[in-house]
């Protein structure tokens, strides 16, 4: 990736100004940001690989329950997608997002959709209506992948993208769909509920791609405007130096492919130790970060925990990553002892009410626990 940005692909708010000048590799002029809290020593992300999974060993289904029930979230290795085929897509999801703005917002249709300034994105691809006022440092594609093979392009750019992304996602379905049965076998998660196919559907795939432009926001400005957040009202104000904030996917389980720059943060509790951190994950060539989402901390009875996590931006490159998230069927209802019965459609509903009138998830899950004064 080159270190030297197209500022015109950039939406405009995060355009540095004019008398701005930030040099390659930004060892002069680009800001420093501040590190995040780290455990000592590596990041202790716990790895998995996925060959002993698919083989049924007992260690690696042990380690693979230990892994999302202390930190929900682990590094995949050995998962099976060409390394070509993830290299191809950096490349080509690199080369998409380096279209001018306005090139990129022409992009639209049932196949993909193009999205910026939000994390907050409807299945379809469009931008859920908040009153969120910040700007997340961030842009996106979104790809619904039960329609990726129905939408074809003229444009032979958009139409060869097109067909990498379908090769990507069936490896993609094939790892989630595995992790889950693995999952499901150790907590016993298909007895007396719904069939696999319906607390994990492959037509409810989203391959969502991100770049986290360059942020120019000095060390002075960004304190400044995280101090000052909560009582701006003016959406286009210099946002701080987050791409996306801390949060829980509302997925069963999202599987995230990242590049070499690093910037996404894990929140780490270790109980243990009385130890509490944001850990930054580091990327690692050709393995994957999987991470459990609010539907698997549901299903399991709250066995498995939804992982928190975060991306800070960087002031000196561009980050590029690549999410596959899977979903229950809308009406599949989701049942465990810790919840009232409620579907995945009701549960995002709730999200959607909350990212409307808070501007963004604040109960979650907790609106559904039995014991909630919501469900009155």
């Amino acid at each position: 990736m080159s270190n030297i940005p197209n500022y015109q692909s950039y939406p405009p708010p995060f355009r540095p100004p004019a008398n701005q000048n930030l040099v390659a590799g930004g060892a002069e002029t680009a800001p420093a940001l501040d590190p995040p809290t780290t455990v000592e020593g590596e990041d202790g992300v716990p790895v998995i690989d996925f060959e002993r999974l698919t083989e049924h060993d007992d260690g690696g289904e042990e380690k693979i329950t230990a892994a999302c029930r202390d930190r929900g979230l682990f590094r995949l290795v050995n998962h099976g997608i060409p390394e070509l085929l993830l290299s191809q897509m950096l490349d080509r999801t690199e080369r998409m997002f380096s279209m001018s703005f306005e090139e990129k917002q022409a992009v639209s249709g049932d196949g993909m959709s193009y999205f910026w300034g939000t994390p907050a994105v409807a299945p379809s691809g469009a931008a859920l209506p908040t009153n969120d006022s910040s700007l997340h440092w961030m842009e996106g594609f979104n790809v619904p992948l039960s329609r990726v093979s129905l939408h074809h392009y003229e444009d032979e750019t958009l139409e060869s993208f097109r067909l990498l992304l379908e090769e990507y996602g069936k490896h993609q379905r094939r790892v989630a769909k595995a992790i889950y049965q693995a999952l499901s076998v150790n907590q016993n998660l298909g007895e007396e509920k719904p069939t696999t196919t319906s607390y994990i559907s492959e037509d409810t795939g989203i391959l969502r791609l991100y770049r986290y432009p360059r942020c120019h926001l000095d060390r002075t400005t960004a304190a400044a405007v995280e101090e000052e957040e909560e009582t701006m009202n003016d959406r286009h104000r210099p946002p701080p130096p987050w791409g996306i904030g801390a949060h829980t996917d509302s997925s069963l389980l999202s599987i995230l492919h990242q590049d070499l720059v690093g910037g996404l943060q894990a929140y780490h509790s270790n109980n243990n130790k009385n130890q509490q951190c944001w850990v930054e994950v580091k990327p690692i060539p050709n393995t994957l970060i999987v991470i459990v989402g609010d539907m698997m901390q549901a299903i399991s009875n709250d066995k498995y925990v939804s992982a928190k996590h975060r991306v800070k931006v960087k002031g000196e490159r561009e980050r590029i990553s690549m999410g596959y998230f899977v979903f229950p069927e809308e009406e599949a209802v989701i049942e465990s002892s810790r919840y009232t019965p409620f579907t995945y459609a009701e549960f995002r509903a709730q999200v959607h009410r909350e990212l409307k009138t808070a501007g963004s998830k604040i109960l979650g899950l907790h609106a559904f626990k039995s014991e909630s004064p919501f469900l009155a």
